[in-house]
Formats: structure tokens, sequence, C-alpha cells
């Protein structure tokens, strides 16, 4: 039987927060129903199926790249390294790996990038979840830590909102220097900050 891994990022997008990847390698014998692509699906679907793939999968992995291998490497080859990080953390190698998009990492096993793949392939589906809910959960995390910014609402995307409230509050560490939003605060900070 083929281990087929399926591997999905989120947090390409958003302003602040790591980059979250996760591989998946499904068990035939015990199937999911309902899988489909993180974003099609309510909040709290989406939790449920995370703990059923969490369960009943053969091998999974979530891995991220920080805030500063973003800045660093730039976002495309930070979300790379994430997907590196997860498929190598399995617990069982695949026989192949199957990446939503139209890139593939770097791995040692045969890798085909799947256009669409969260809504075409179950494994990606799976993956697309599992690093949704992940990084929605550290989000919800900082929101905590950082309640002038909205986090827990918009997740980190540049939303209106949100941008008003980098505006007024400044560029914290959790923000990604290089996006230019963030950029543009730190070119022309606030007149006060939290700290005065």
């Amino acid at each position: 039987m083929e281990k087929l891994c399926g591997v999905d990022e989120a947090g390409r997008g958003p302003l602040c927060g790591p980059v979250v990847a996760a591989a998946v390698i499904l068990d035939p014998a015990r199937p999911i129903a309902g899988l489909a692509d993180s974003k099609k699906l309510s909040e709290k679907r989406r939790e449920k199926l995370a703990i059923e793939i969490r369960e009943k999968a053969l091998a999974w992995c979530i891995a991220e790249a920080s805030v500063e291998e973003i800045d660093r490497l730039n976002i495309l080859h930070a979300t790379m390294l994430a997907m590196q990080r997860a498929v190598a953390g399995l617990a069982l190698v695949p026989d192949r790996v199957l990446v939503d998009g139209n890139r593939c990492p770097r791995l040692d096993v045969p890798c085909e990038a799947v256009v669409k793949g969260d809504s075409l392939v179950a494994e990606i589906s799976a993956a697309s979840i599992l690093a949704k809910t992940a990084r929605d959960a550290q989000l919800l995390e900082l929101d905590k830590r950082y309640p002038q910014y909205g986090l827990a609402g918009h997740k980190g995307y540049p939303t209106a909102a949100h941008l008003a409230a980098l505006r007024a509050h400044g560029a914290c560490d959790i923000y990604r220097k290089s996006f230019g939003p963030v950029r543009d605060v730190i070119a022309n900070p606030p007149l006060w900050t939290d700290e005065d």
C-alpha cells in the first residue's frame, strides 16, 4: 500500500505570526468523512475534523517557520521550509508527497504540486485543516498577549481594522517586517506608542 502524504500551509498572507505547514498520511482503513479545503469549512467543523485527523491518520506533523525566518528568507522560502519540516517530522516516511499549490519543497521523496489540491486530494485537505486550526490557535494566544491588534478576529490578515490598529499601535515583534504594510508603519511610526 502506497503511503501518500498530503501537505498544505496556513498563514502566507497575514502580517504577523509564523507560517504553519502540516503533513498528513491518512489511513485508508479509517476514512474521515467531510474532508475539504479548510477555508470552506466553518471553524467548528474544522476543529472537529482536526481532532479526528489526529486520531485516525497513520501519521501527521505540524511544523512552522518563524517571523524571523520569513523576514530573512521571504515568505515563499519560509513556507517551503515549514513544509520540509512537516514532512521530516512524520513518524512514517511517505512513498509520495502531494503539495497544495504550484511549487514543491525540496524533499528526499517524490513530490508533486497539485493546484487546488486542498479541494481535490483528501490528504491535502486534512493537512490544510491541521495547518489552519494550529495557526488559528496560535493567533488566539497572541491575541491574549497583544489585544490591541484584534488578532482573534482577523487572524493577522491585512483587514481594514487590522491595518488601522497597526497604524495606531505600531508593529511589535510578532510582525513580519518584510511585509509592505508593516514596513510602512515601521518607517512612519505612530506619534505615541503603547510604551509611552
